[in-house]
This record gives structure tokens, C-alpha cells and sequence, in this order.
């Protein structure tokens, strides 16, 4: 199921004019933002409204603090794929610079919310804050949207035992290298997605040849090889084995994700795949001799296959 993307820029189209919006930056898209996008999917629907979910991009940060280590979760396209399984009719995206970030708070929600999207119920989560200098919260966007004719709904934070979910506690998981538990908070495995390009061929040379993803503005899991399964642009999902770091045992270091896949063999440079981490196996690490390196790689694939067999 695909569904259309509006940039906030567009003009609004007629049927979707009315709308209840789900409004945060949702990277990741975990169970917290899918409880706000939930709600309003639940409200358009028993309204008989359209759905949207808005999402800022790139993410203010950075803006602000362009020096920022990469740090996201899911691409604009992972993003539109996993609003439309929610449900949504539509995704909205806030193209974030320095126009949108001079905003007031109140322009934001009387010109662009009310006025020019026609948006009629906001939902966000009750930390929410938006507009130049941070001057808006759920406070703000209740009282001058009441004026404007747009509603708001507050959702509290969701938890997974004591602690609230957040990016944040995803993000940590997976530099600690515990993909699992970042699936429990993400509902799914994380995964990154990009386009199979050249590399140096030492996959092939040593019988391992692999699909080499740059790492972009996606945050980086701990360096070190993973059980992982790889989705394919015609939908096969496959098991394998992936490297992700410098590959120390290569001159020069390059930083990349290498993912082999078992028990295949075509061509697949320059087409989009999405890898998903499954369990992270080992450290990287440097070898002395490429004999040894293709012995800890041979046992490397049993143990993903193993594990991967086993799920």
C-alpha cells in the first residue's frame, strides 16, 4: 500500500482539507509515535476525516547543530511506508530550514496548520514543542487553535517497563549493540535502507561477495558483524550475515554496511535493499591473515544462519 506525500510547501489537496493530523518527528516511528499517530487515525476514522501524519525532515537538529553525529532511524521512504501500514491517508512533511525555524509559534499554527493545510485536529505527544525558539508547546497549540478552529489532543508517554520509550532509548540499544531490544521498542526490526554500490571486491575474493550499503545520515550501531534478513526491491526477504564498521583488516578503513546474503548469487548494484538487524554475533575485529579472517567469517554465517533458523 503506498500513500501520498504532501510537502508543507504544496497546496493541500481538496480531499484532504479537514484533516486530523498526527504532528512530531516520529524517526523511528516507535510504539510512543505510533500510540500519537494511532489516536488520530482513530478520530479521522470515526469522523469520517482524512488522516494525515506529519513528520519534520531533515530533522531540526540539524538545523540547529549541523556538527551533530548522524543519529536517525528511518529514511523519509521508510517513514512513508510505515505511515501507510498504520493507516494513514496521507504523509505530511514539514521541509525543515531556516524559514521554517523563524516561525513563530502562533504563524505556525494560524497560517500554516489552520490556514494554508486546512488541518482541523493537531495530535502530538504532550512534550511536543515547535515554532522559533521553541515558543510553542500543547498549551500554546490549544489555546490560539481554539481561536483558529483547530483542535489538539495531547497523548501521554507510553512505557515499556519503568522507563518512557523514545528515540533516544532506541538509539541507545542499538550502539550498545542490542538490536532486539531496540525491535521490542521499534515493534520491528531496525533497519537501514539504501542503494547497492561498488565496492572493493574482498567480499568476492574471499567466496563472501556483498551488497555495500553507505551508511549516510543513518545512525550507527555498534561496528561488528550481524545476523541480519535483507529485503529486496521485488519483496523476496532473505537471511544472511552483515558487516557494519571500517573493516580493519583492509587498508584504507571504509566505513560501510556489507551485507552477504546465503545462498545467492545475482546481481544486484545500483537497486535499493533494506537490511535488518537481527543480532549482533561479534566485534570487529582485525585479523593477521586473510586465512584467518575467512575461517571467523565461515563461522560467522553458521552462527547467523543458526540464529535466523531458530526465530
Amino acid at each position: 500500500m503506498t500513500i501520498i506525500r504532501i510537502h508543507h510547501g504544496d497546496a493541500m489537496p481538496a480531499a484532504l482539507r479537514g484533516s486530523v493530523a498526527a504532528l512530531g518527528n516520529f524517526d523511528g516511528f516507535h510504539l510512543g509515535h505510533q500510540a500519537v499517530a494511532g489516536a488520530a487515525i482513530t478520530k479521522a476514522k470515526a469522523e469520517g476525516r482524512p488522516a494525515i501524519i506529519a513528520t519534520f525532515d531533515p530533522h531540526p537538529v540539524r538545523h540547529f547543530a549541523p556538527e551533530t553525529p548522524p543519529f536517525r532511524l528511518t529514511t523519509l521512504d521508510q517513514r512513508q511506508r510505515l505511515f501507510a501500514a498504520a493507516g494513514a491517508d496521507a504523509m505530511l512533511v514539514f521541509d525543515f530550514g531556516a524559514d521554517l525555524a523563524a516561525t513563530s509559534a502562533e504563524d505556525f499554527i494560524a497560517s500554516l496548520l489552520s490556514g494554508h493545510l486546512g488541518i482541523k485536529t493537531v495530535v502530538t505527544g504532550e512534550d511536543f514543542t515547535f515554532g522559533a525558539k521553541r515558543g510553542g508547546n500543547v498549551d500554546v497549540l490549544r489555546e490560539v487553535g481554539a481561536v483558529h478552529g483547530l483542535d489538539n489532543i495531547a497523548i501521554g508517554p507510553v512505557q515499556a517497563g519503568r522507563e518512557i520509550i523514545s528515540s533516544s532509548r532506541v538509539r541507545e540499544a542499538l550502539q550498545s549493540g542490542d538490536p532486539a531490544g531496540a525491535a521490542a521498542l521499534l515493534t520491528r526490526p531496525f533497519a537501514i535502507e539504501g542503494k547497492v554500490q561498488h565496492g572493493d571486491k574482498n567480499g568476492r575474493l574471499l567466496g563472501y561477495p556483498t551488497a555495500n550499503i553507505d551508511m549516510g545520515h543513518y545512525l550507527r550501531p555498534r561496528y561488528g558483524i550481524y545476523a541480519v534478513k535483507v529485503r529486496l526491491p521485488d519483496g523476496r526477504v532473505l537471511s544472511g550475515a552483515a558487516n557494519l564498521g571500517i573493516r580493519p583488516s583492509f587498508d584504507p578503513p571504509k566505513e560501510l554496511l556489507e551485507a552477504y546474503i546465503f545462498d545467492f548469487n545475482e546481481d544486484l548494484y545500483d537497486q535499493t535493499i533494506e537490511v535488518e538487524f537481527h543480532a549482533f554475533l561479534r566485534g570487529e575485529e582485525k585479523f593477521d591473515n586473510l586465512e584467518a579472517l575467512k575461517a571467523q567469517m565461515a563461522d560467522d554465517c553458521r552462527k547467523a544462519r543458526a540464529f535466523l533458523e531458530a526465530k
